[in-house]
C-alpha cells in the first residue's frame, strides 16, 4: 500500500481555517467552522432538505456572526435521490456555496425518516449485519466527496452496530465485522483513487450493542484483529473509529476525559466529537418537583433511556423514560441520588427549571480532546427541539445560533487556557 500523507492546504478564502494536522504533531481543537447537525431538521428528499437549510440554517449562521458547517443528515432516500441525479448534488453545492457554509461530515445514522410520529429503536435500522447498511454508507462517503472542500478530511457518523434489546443470530458480530471490513477496504480505495480521506465514526449510545468504552474497546480489539488477519489493519485504524457523543457517555456516568484516553491508548480514533448535553436529576429521592418536570420529558417519537447510579456505585437503566417511572420510581431508580437521561437539551443551559443539565461534562470533555495529537470534528447535534417541553425559543434559529455561541465561547476558553 503507497505510503499516505496530508498536507496543509489552503481553501477558497479561508487559508486560516483549513490546516490539517500530521502526525506527530501536537494539536489543539479543530479550527474548521463548527458544524450543526440538520438532522433536528425533516428530511427525506433533496427538497426538504435545502428547505431546511434555508429555513433555518441560513438565519442561525446570521445570527450566531461566524462561517458555519453544516453537518447535513442525509437519509436513505435523499442519498438515493441524489446517487441518480447529478442535478440534486449541484443544488446541494449552491445552496452550500451561496451561504458560505461548508461540509465535511454527515450524520449517516437515522436510515429512514427521522421525523416520523414514531421513531425510537426504528432508528438503529438496518443495524451493521446488514448490507443494505453498508450500501448507504458508501452512497453517504460518494455524496460527501463531493460536497466537501479539497483537502478537508470527511467524517460519517453512523449506528453502534444494532440495538441491544433485539434479538440477533449468533454470528452477529461476525457479520458486522464482513460488513465494516468490506466498508473499510472502499474507503481505502477512495482514497488511492482522489486522495480524499472519509472516515467512518460509530457513535456509542445507551442500551446499543455498544453503548459503553469497555464494550467499545472489546468490540475494536475484535476489529483490528479480523483486518490484520486480511492485511487490512492499516485501512482499518485510517478509516474506522468512534463518534464521541458527550451527552451518551455521560449518560453512562463514565469518567469522560478517561474514556477518551482509553480510547487513544487502544489506537481508536476519534473521528467525530457531538457536543451535547443530558437531562439530569438531582436529588431523585426527595426532588419531587423535579421528578414531576421529568414527566414532561416523556414523548412518543425518540427513545429516551434512563440510568441512575446506587450508592453501591451499581448502575440501574430503563430503555425509556416513562411517567411510571417518575411517578413511582422502582427496581433500584428509588434508592439512586441521581438520574440522566438520554434527551438532547440545548448546549447553552445549565439549568432546565428543577431539572439539571450535563454541561458540566463538556469542559473537561473538550480538554481531554485538546490533548489528543489530532483534531476530531467538532459538531452540535441538539436534535429535540421539535419534541422538547417548556418554553420554546423565539425560533428555531435563533435557539441553534445560542447555541453555537456558547460552544463557540467554551472552545475560545479552552484554546487560550482559561
Amino acid at each position: 500500500m503507497p505510503f499516505k500523507t496530508r498536507l496543509s492546504v489552503s481553501v477558497g478564502d479561508l487559508p486560516d481555517l483549513y490546516v490539517l494536522d500530521v502526525s506527530g504533531i501536537s494539536m489543539s481543537l479543530s479550527t474548521l467552522p463548527l458544524s450543526y447537525c440538520t438532522n433536528v431538521h425533516p428530511g427525506i428528499t433533496v427538497d426538504e432538505v435545502i428547505a431546511g437549510l434555508q429555513e433555518h440554517t441560513v438565519e442561525a449562521a446570521r445570527l450566531f456572526g461566524k462561517r458555519l458547517a453544516a453537518g447535513l443528515w442525509l437519509s436513505s432516500p435523499v442519498v438515493n435521490e441524489l446517487s441518480g441525479s447529478p442535478l440534486g448534488i449541484e443544488r446541494l453545492q449552491a445552496v452550500l456555496a451561496q451561504n458560505q457554509f461548508i461540509c465535511y461530515t454527515l450524520n449517516a445514522f437515522p436510515f429512514g425518516d427521522f421525523h416520523s410520529e414514531r421513531v425510537k429503536e426504528q432508528v438503529y435500522l438496518p443495524d451493521w449485519s446488514s448490507p443494505e447498511r453498508r450500501k448507504y454508507t458508501v452512497q453517504c462517503a460518494k455524496v460527501l466527496s463531493q460536497l466537501m472542500p479539497v483537502g478537508v478530511e470527511g467524517s460519517l457518523s453512523t449506528v453502534p452496530l444494532g440495538f441491544k434489546d433485539r434479538q440477533y443470530p449468533a454470528d452477529f458480530r461476525q457479520q458486522c465485522l464482513a460488513q465494516l471490513l468490506d466498508l473499510a477496504r472502499f474507503l481505502d480505495e477512495m482514497h488511492d483513487e482522489s486522495g480524499q480521506v472519509i472516515r467512518l465514526a460509530i457513535e456509542p449510545e445507551p442500551c446499543c450493542v455498544l453503548e459503553t468504552t469497555p464494550e467499545t474497546l472489546a468490540f475494536f480489539d475484535e476489529l483490528f484483529a479480523a483486518a490484520e488477519s486480511e492485511n487490512l489493519l492499516d485501512a482499518v485504524k485510517r478509516h474506522i473509529g468512534v463518534c464521541y457523543d458527550i451527552c451518551h457517555q455521560a449518560v453512562e456516568f463514565e469518567n469522560i476525559p478517561e474514556s477518551i484516553r482509553q480510547l487513544t491508548a487502544a489506537e481508536i480514533r476519534i473521528n467525530k466529537i457531538h457536543i451535547t448535553c443530558a437531562v439530569e436529576l438531582n436529588d431523585a429521592q426527595v426532588n419531587v418537583t423535579g421528578r414531576e418536570q421529568l414527566e414532561s420529558f416523556v414523548e412518543p417519537r425518540y427513545l429516551h433511556q434512563v440510568f441512575a447510579k446506587l450508592p453501591n456505585q451499581e448502575m440501574v437503566s430503563v430503555t425509556d423514560l416513562s411517567k411510571e417511572l417518575c411517578r413511582q420510581p422502582v427496581s433500584g431508580f428509588e434508592q439512586a441520588r441521581d438520574w440522566r437521561v438520554h434527551f438532547h437539551v440545548p448546549v447553552h443551559l445549565d439549568q432546565l427549571g428543577a431539572l439539571g443539565t450535563t454541561r458540566h461534562e463538556l469542559k473537561p470533555a473538550l480538554q481531554a480532546v485538546s490533548e489528543l495529537l489530532y483534531a476530531p470534528h467538532l459538531e452540535v447535534e441538539t436534535y429535540t427541539w421539535g419534541v422538547s417541553p417548556g418554553e420554546a425559543p423565539t425560533s428555531l434559529a435563533d435557539g441553534i445560533a445560542k447555541e453555537l455561541a456558547a460552544t463557540d465561547q467554551l472552545l475560545n476558553e479552552l484554546r487560550s487556557g482559561s
